[in-house]
């Protein structure tokens, strides 16, 4: 994975890139920060 990958965030719209802490669980990470994995709404 490209550490320049870019992705949307599922709550808030808004564009984010790969960080190291998310390194080994990138496929998976669907929010841009904790807020917004709080505030989802299925």
């Amino acid at each position: 994975m490209k550490k320049k990958d870019k992705k949307i965030c599922v709550t808030c719209k808004r564009s984010f890139e790969w960080r190291k802490k998310w390194e080994r669980d990138w496929e998976n990470v669907k929010y841009c920060s904790k807020k917004c994995s709080r505030t989802y709404i299925t």
